[in-house]
């Protein structure tokens, strides 16, 4: 689904909102995850899931697949998604 189809959806059921005004709350809703998740919170959206930060280590050991050297790979985040309990029971119905 894009962001556009998004919109549209929204619009549909909520006929009172402009599309600029759809996509100002949806911009504002992105942004607060990622505001969230940059400052190393978890963001917890019940019913739907959990959007967190794992921090994955970093390698000295790793091998350029081309050239067969020694690389140095660094410390670096990665988001991660947890579905929600209540999402997954709809998923699987």
């Amino acid at each position: 689904m894009l962001k556009s189809d998004l919109i549209k959806e929204l619009k549909s059921k909520h006929s009172n909102l402009t599309n600029p005004q759809i996509e100002i709350i949806i911009d504002t809703f992105f942004t607060s995850i990622v505001r969230a998740l940059k400052t190393g919170k978890n963001c917890q959206i019940r019913g739907f899931g959990n959007f967190y930060l794992k921090t994955i280590k970093e390698n000295y050991n790793s091998r350029d697949p081309r050239s067969g050297k020694l690389i140095y790979v660094p410390k670096r985040n990665r988001v991660r998604f947890r579905i929600g309990k209540n999402f997954k029971k709809f998923l699987n119905q």
